[in-house]
């Protein structure tokens, strides 16, 4: 999996002119699904993101997560974080899952976020979205399980 996490003072997804999520201070995830992904993926990207401190505390630093905020996330699928620009002007997209299988990991990564006890939106899969965003920092983590010891979250 990947993911392009930036934290938000404010976030929105529309479809056409409807705004079907938002959130306050969070996070935007926007989570690419690979071919390779497994249900373990999901789980060790969405623990990874609800712990993880980018927050800043009483002193400035990064030390605080979404949990000590009262923060949200706004989850994204975004199958084009595994465009491949390597060859020719166009990106080819043969590493990211099938839709079928991209919209089920997607779904069990929410799943995880949502058992942890974060509120959680999110765009809607296979539509064509218009995401809008307030960063805060600007603070921007790319984030993939690609490449993580067996065992570790």
């Amino acid at each position: 999996m990947r993911a392009v996490v930036q934290r938000v003072r404010s976030a929105s997804v529309s479809v056409g002119e409807e705004r079907i999520a938002g959130i306050g201070r969070g996070l935007v995830v926007m989570l690419g699904v690979g071919a390779n992904d497994q249900a373990v993926d999901s789980e060790r990207v969405a623990r990874k993101l609800v712990e993880l401190r980018v927050f800043e505390d009483e002193r400035g630093r990064l030390q605080r997560t979404l949990a000590d905020i009262g923060g949200a996330i706004l989850a994204v699928p975004q199958f084009t974080l595994y465009g491949d620009i390597r060859r020719g002007r166009r990106p080819d997209f043969t590493h990211a899952a099938p839709p079928e299988r991209g919209r089920a990991l997607f779904d069990a990564f929410c799943g995880s976020i949502r058992a942890a006890g974060v509120q959680l939106e999110t765009g809607r899969f296979g539509a064509h979205m218009r995401v809008e965003l307030e960063a805060d920092g600007p603070v921007t983590i790319v984030a993939t399980s690609d490449g993580w010891p067996e065992g570790e979250i």
